[in-house]
């Protein structure tokens, strides 16, 4: 589905997630990152992970901090994307992005990125994002750096044995810490 018909449609939209919504951005985190349904997007890790993502406890978990919330962007009133917001002092962390697979490529993360930010600049007054991203994840990586984010070579280690982030596929996963001044 090309994005540009179904904006010229319907605005895309944001407002804030509620506990209504956990089933819904439980679905969509999945249905971009795991299993064959991701591979109609360009940001799965199904070669890299298998399992869950997230389940409808950690969305809770996020939904419930005080320090944050998750944005939702729907088009003709559909969630079609979502992504975490954490105020953490003069920063802000990025996180949870997901964007429907049939969605991917046509623009539409571009716009939730610049919300997000727009957001987390105007409303906490944050200079800096944050987002952590799976080193290996090259096109990923590249594709926050078009968009400002740079990389600083600071690197956690994957939580293996947490099958609550997956199921490894491969024995080098680490997550990197990307910025970009706001």
């Amino acid at each position: 589905m090309d994005i540009a018909p179904a904006t010229a449609r319907a605005e895309l939209t944001f407002r804030d997630a509620s506990e209504d919504d956990v089933p819904v951005l439980v679905r969509l985190v999945e249905s971009a990152y795991r299993g064959d349904a991701s591979r109609a997007g360009w940001t799965t890790e199904a070669d890299i992970l298998q399992g869950q993502r997230t389940d409808a406890d950690g969305v809770r978990e996020v939904l419930a901090a005080t320090s944050g919330r998750v944005l939702v962007a729907e088009l003709d009133g559909a969630p079609v994307a979502c992504c975490q917001l954490e105020h953490r002092g003069r920063a802000a962390y990025f996180g949870m992005f997901a964007v429907k697979p049939e969605l991917q490529g046509a623009g539409l993360g571009k716009m939730i990125i610049a919300e997000a930010e727009r957001t987390a600049r105007e409303e906490w007054g944050a200079s800096e994002m944050q987002m952590t991203v799976i080193s290996v994840r090259q096109e990923l990586v590249a594709w926050y750096e078009r968009r400002g984010y740079r990389r600083t070579g600071e690197l956690t280690p994957f939580p293996y044995g947490d099958e609550r982030f997956g199921i490894p596929q491969r024995d080098d996963l680490a997550f990197e810490l990307l910025v970009k001044e706001l």
